[in-house]
């Protein structure tokens, strides 16, 4: 299976949010894979989004969302946490990028449950955060590129109809409320 084209990335963000769906983020660790299907996304553009970290311009932080598409956008937050975005936008817009909020897990959990320090697995990827911890993604992987074979990349995974996708507003933003550009499977429990 080969990655997602650097092509996928080249449209508007809020269509990438909605088509990473069912997509796998994979994590290869000395050798070992460790992946899960993407069942939840939002979206973040840019001049017409507040709530976006490029909203006031590029600085060292976000600078990776002004860069090419399909890089990987790590950044910190809350002093702990690690979130994973996929820097995604078409010409009308000089930044743009897609959070990965949630996963399945399918390859490698005993390596997840172990990061995670839980062994329920509807809590090892169900949050931004935890998907990082569980697939050990940290600024390391800033930057890297997701559209080849290497230490993390996207790929295909399943087909989701749009009757599965719900979409609402973005999680823990106060600026930008009504974009529902928070996007999620249905059920995606049962995947």
């Amino acid at each position: 299976m080969k990655p997602l084209s650097r092509s996928f990335y080249c449209r508007d963000t809020v269509l990438v949010a909605k088509d990473l769906l069912g997509k796998m983020l994979v994590r290869k660790i000395n050798g070992v894979i460790i992946s899960g299907i993407i069942s939840e996304t939002e979206a973040y553009r840019y001049k017409d989004d507040p709530a976006s970290h490029s909203f006031m311009g590029r600085t060292e932080r976000n600078k990776a969302m002004f860069g090419e598409v399909g890089l990987a956008y790590v950044y910190f937050t809350y002093g702990m946490h690690y979130c994973i975005n996929a820097v995604a936008k078409d010409e009308k817009f000089e930044a743009g990028a897609v959070l990965i909020r949630a996963l399945v897990p399918k390859h490698g959990i005993d390596f997840m449950i172990r990061q995670r320090k839980t062994n329920m697995i509807s809590n090892l990827t169900n949050g931004p955060a935890k998907l990082t911890q569980a697939l050990k993604i940290t600024k390391k992987q800033y930057g890297e590129d997701l559209t080849k074979i290497s230490n993390l990349y996207i790929m295909d995974g399943i087909n989701v109809k749009k009757s599965m996708i719900v979409s609402g507003p973005r999680i823990g933003i106060k600026k930008a409320v009504d974009n529902l550009w928070n996007f999620r499977i249905k059920n995606y429990e049962s995947l």
